[in-house]
């Protein structure tokens, strides 16, 4: 009766403890190309869209200086302001 089954003497290889380690991924190594990954593609595209903004977004208008600061850096440098 024991002959009947072709299969009876061997073990799945799913749950063969000798196995070969290198059939299979490490879960390691996954989770850290995967976050890597992700890592890389998030500065390549901030790269690219910093890129872009510094072609195509015009600069940042300066605030007006007041007449009192222009007026103490003249005075700071010996220029006399006018109307003195």
């Amino acid at each position: 009766m024991a002959d009947d089954f072709e299969f009876a003497d061997k073990v799945p290889p799913s749950f063969d403890s000798a196995g070969n380690a290198s059939k299979g991924f490490n879960p390691g190594l996954i989770v850290l190309l995967l976050v890597g990954g992700l890592l890389l593609i998030f500065l390549v595209g901030n790269f690219v869209l910093y890129t872009y903004a510094q072609k195509t977004v015009p600069p940042r208008k300066k605030k007006p200086i007041s007449k009192k600061k222009m007026k103490k850096e003249r005075l700071k440098q010996g220029i006399s302001a006018p109307g003195e």
